[in-house]
């Protein structure tokens, strides 16, 4: 959704520094008919108003409620793996009952003939309470779910699992294992083949030997990842959090020490530095070396599985901008990584880059019917069609973002702003923020970005210093995952209340901020932009055009 707040703010920016341009109106079609339309132009405008209803009507039962969208059209071949219950004694023990039910869903995945919802979507229905396995299949859009248990006690553990045909509620299988704590990785891979048997799914020798092998022999080392796990694929991770990056850093490092020969560890340990690198957090050499040690690492293990061609594809996306290259890491993943939603989000997003909107577009709704519930994946079709001025549509996304999250603040004010951007009408925005900051005071850290933007529009000064109060010290987004620091809006605030001599001080103050950061991180664009903004507020002309062509 960042990219939907690039154009607002730089609208903004601009009519800050008097540069504002002429307003646009939006379109008045009704000027446009004539007063008495002929009677086959009446029915002319009778047969388009039929369509549109028509193809309006189908996107509302597509997309506005997914809890219809499921179960009837679901294909027979088809399972969500929802969150088994822990329960062992020791809560701690809840990270392994996630460990085992997260590797029988993702050797599930493997198999090309079912399809299999991803992990972030299923996370979201947990276990230990009364689950209605008819709902969760008409929102997933699955015929099936697995559920089931596991108990951790000493050098023992016990996995109970059921397959439920998620329509009639009817059990379709289920067993339970009790064995020595060392076979819980046979007895995933066991629960895998008999679930595959169960639906009729059609394994192929390569699928087969992949669900028998297991990704590591050592508990520690499992729990380890297991728990790294948490930190970035949950559906509450947000990229911006480097503490959480570094926690998973640190426990996957811990991992393949216990474990150097664990695979997909080393694959994870590689998006994780990665990630740093890409979000800014760290965008040194020294982080991008240490995400490529970790994929050479995996390559060497295992250089032509499906895992390590999409690790390489983030690095070369993330780390180099090598969009074809990616491309083509993608294109090799997919052979063996069928039902993995990273491949689609990555393909969307690379597509996106090189300008493929509509592509990237039915890339991301490929990855939403595998993962419908990931909301970084709607967000994404949310934005393109932001971006592509298809307000409707956009509409439509963040409603279903809606009927999964009601309460989700973040995608209330979003979808109020849809007004905003296409007609530059702020007032169901301010509205909605004001009800936010009303009803949920503890949102407002989710909404100031956009609190923000709507004071600025409406040239308040005194309720854009508010918002930014409300930032905290939390640098502030201008959209695109571009931050800049508190002194450079407090000279933009400055200057909308026509107090210049405040403004240059502040201003002055911002760029000595954004030189320690652009020094820190020559190479890394976005602060580089953010130095340019300042010296065009300063009147530094050919400083900010420099900056600029360098971001």
């Amino acid at each position: 959704m960042l990219i939907a707040l690039g154009f607002p703010i730089a609208l903004m920016i601009v009519w800050a520094f008097k540069l504002t341009p002429e307003r646009l109106k939006p379109t008045e079609f009704a000027d446009d008919l004539p007063s008495r339309p002929s009677r086959s132009r009446v029915w002319i405008y009778v047969a388009i108003v039929a369509a549109a209803l028509s193809v309006g009507l189908f996107f509302v039962g597509r997309y506005t409620a997914p809890q219809q969208a499921g179960a009837f059209r679901s294909p027979i071949k088809s399972i969500a793996v929802l969150p088994f219950e822990n329960l062992s004694r020791d809560p701690d023990n809840a990270y392994f009952a996630d460990g085992v039910q997260d590797e029988i869903l993702t050797n599930l995945a493997r198999i090309a003939d079912l399809k299999v919802i991803g992990r972030i979507s299923v996370m979201q229905y947990k276990s230990g309470v009364g689950r209605d396995l008819r709902k969760i299949g008409y929102e997933l859009g699955v015929a099936n779910v697995l559920e089931g248990s596991v108990q951790r006690s000493g050098n023992r553990v016990r996995v109970n699992a059921q397959l439920v045909d998620a329509r009639s509620q009817r059990q379709l299988w289920g067993q339970t294992y009790d064995r020595d704590l060392a076979d819980v990785f046979a007895i995933q891979s066991q629960i895998a083949m008999a679930i595959a048997d169960e639906l009729h799914a059609k394994l192929s020798a390569n699928e087969k030997s992949e669900i028998e092998r297991p990704a590591t022999m050592d508990i520690t080392a499992f729990d380890l990842y297991t728990r790294a796990r948490q930190f970035f694929s949950t559906p509450s991770f947000n990229v911006s959090s480097k503490p959480n990056l570094l926690q998973a850093a640190d426990l996957l490092n811990q991992s393949v020490a216990r474990d150097p020969l664990f695979f997909r560890a080393y694959c994870q340990l590689a998006f994780v530095h990665d990630a740093l690198y890409f979000f800014g957090h760290d965008r040194t050499s020294a982080r991008l070396a240490l995400a490529e040690a970790a994929l050479e690492a995996a390559s060497r293990l295992r250089p032509e599985a499906g895992e390590t061609h999409l690790a390489r594809a983030w690095n070369l996306y993330w780390g180099h901008f090598d969009y074809d290259g990616a491309l083509a890491e993608l294109e090799v993943a997919r052979r063996t990584l069928p039902n993995d939603p990273q491949i689609l989000l990555l393909t969307g997003l690379v597509q996106r880059r090189q300008d493929h909107w509509e592509e990237s577009t039915r890339t991301f709704e490929r990855a939403a019917n595998l993962d419908p519930r990931n909301f970084g994946v709607l967000q994404n079709i949310a934005g393109n069609y932001a971006t592509l001025g298809r307000y409707a549509e956009q509409q439509l996304w963040l409603g279903r973002l809606l009927a999964f999250e009601p309460n989700d603040a973040g995608t209330k004010v979003i979808l109020a702003a849809v007004d905003f951007e296409c007609r530059g009408d702020t007032r169901p925005l301010h509205q909605m923020i004001d009800s936010v900051r009303a009803t949920n005071p503890a949102a407002v850290p989710d909404i100031d970005d956009w609190w923000l933007h709507c004071a600025l529009a409406e040239r308040d000064a005194a309720a854009a210093t508010d918002a930014l109060t409300a930032a905290g010290e939390n640098p502030i987004n201008l959209g695109n995952d571009v931050f800049c620091n508190r002194p450079f809006i407090q000279g933009v605030i400055a200057r909308m209340a026509k107090e210049d001599d405040k403004a240059r001080s502040a201003f002055i103050a911002a760029r000595a901020e954004q030189e320690k950061i652009v020094q820190a991180q020559p190479d890394f664009g976005p602060p580089w932009s953010v130095l340019g903004l300042i010296d065009a507020a300063l009147g530094r002309k050919e400083e900010a055009l420099r900056e600029g062509r360098r971001a």
